[in-house]
């Protein structure tokens, strides 16, 4: 009422009074009203989120040490040119791939068990804890887990405790080889079956599936082709883990292995966004249709078939808004990678290097251009993870 009656008496002071003024007054406070409420909501966003964005922008194209001039894309150029920019690419794009995958497939795979299960709620709880631990709290301790004393001594890492108790036996061969190479094959597998369904509306024209738009034919096909290119390397990695020759009996220093300390690092943010993946899936199944399920049963489908065939293609949309919501928490990712390793060992990332251009070295072009980098890789899935958030109330 406050807010109808300032607009009615700017507009009574700005059109007049009369019957017509009246009348005018009183649209033009409705058309007015919704945008007051609003204002201090867009006020406060565009504080604290346009400005940073454009003062950034601004940052990334200046000389900080030159009095702030124009340099227009120098920064850029200049960051392009680092190969530890590169890497940290190159290892932001290796947690695209991984975390997303096994934080949903491990959250969705925890959501069906404990919902058959008796004491399914205190399961829920136990692996939905870590998301209460912070990033650092949940580097510390998994830095102790990968901790390791020199040879002959006790080793409190966990670990190099259970790797000392290897000595290139049958358990060696179980647990290292073909377990391994096991869960690489159904990577692969997991892979061709997404190729398969990227493809299969560009070559075969389904009854009741609308066209593909133009502009996504190019976006099915470049997946398809990256999920190849990664079954391709899943099978190079399977050979090289049959041909390898693993230290037995000596402590390894797992932070500091090239590439695989990479997946070390991966495997604390995993811990932590498994219980968030748990709980949004586990509401998702139960939303599900008893009716469906009982007609599977009917026909005769087995617990797989209507797991995969019944269950997962009904909250599909739930489950890409979980992997693209845990995708652009990967791509900010700092905390555990600045508290474990600070980049080092072939371990950078993208927002370790922002981190290090801005506050070590000092160099607020190049940090800022690493910062709209982020940004412009965050945004598109932001904006996919908003439309199927829409999608999936309507």
């Amino acid at each position: 009422m406050l807010v109808f009656a300032i607009v009615f008496i700017a507009s009574f002071l700005l059109y007049g009074g009369g019957e017509q003024g009246a009348g005018r007054n009183i649209t033009r406070a409705n058309q007015v009203r919704p945008w007051l409420f609003l204002f201090p909501a867009l006020a406060a966003l565009g504080l604290y989120l346009a400005y940073p964005v454009f003062a950034t922008l601004w940052l990334s194209v200046t000389d900080r040490s030159a009095g702030g001039a124009f340099v227009g894309l120098a920064n850029y150029k200049q960051m392009a040119r680092e190969p530890k920019f590169w890497e940290a690419m190159r290892n932001n794009m290796l947690w695209l791939i991984v975390v997303p995958a096994a934080s949903t497939a491990v959250g969705l795979l925890a959501a069906q068990l404990t919902d058959r299960i008796k004491w399914g709620n205190i399961a829920k709880s136990l692996i939905f804890m870590p998301m209460a631990i912070s990033f650092v709290g949940a580097a510390v301790i998994w830095k102790l887990v990968y901790d390791t004393r020199p040879a002959g001594k006790d080793q409190i890492g966990v670990l190099n405790a259970i790797w000392l108790q290897f000595d290139g036996g049958v358990s060696s061969l179980i647990f290292l080889k073909l377990v391994p190479a096991l869960l690489l094959a159904l990577f692969a597998a997991f892979l061709g079956w997404l190729a398969i369904q990227a493809v299969r509306p560009l070559v075969k024209a389904e009854i009741g599936h609308r066209p593909t738009p133009w502009w996504f034919v190019p976006l099915r096909v470049a997946f398809a082709i990256f999920a190849a290119w990664l079954i391709w390397l899943s099978l190079g990695a399977i050979v090289a883990l049959f041909m390898a020759a693993p230290p037995y009996g000596e402590p390894q220093t797992w932070l500091t292995i090239p590439f695989w300390n990479s997946f070390f690092l991966m495997a604390v943010l995993i811990w932590i966004q498994t219980g968030f993946a748990m709980v949004i899936l586990s509401a998702a199944l139960r939303g599900i249709p008893e009716e469906t399920i009982e007609a599977a049963v009917i026909d005769g489908a087995n617990p797989f078939q209507i797991f995969f065939k019944i269950k997962v293609p009904q909250i599909m949309g739930t489950i890409v808004v979980v992997w693209t919501t845990i995708t652009i928490v990967v791509l900010k990712v700092f905390d555990i990678v600045f508290a474990m390793t600070n980049g080092q060992w072939q371990t950078q990332v993208l927002a370790n290097y922002m981190y290090d251009k801005l506050f070590r070295a000092n160099d607020w072009g190049v940090g800022s251009a690493s910062a709209m980098v982020i940004m412009l890789l965050v945004t598109p899935i932001l904006a996919w993870n908003v439309y199927n958030a829409r999608k999936e109330t309507r």
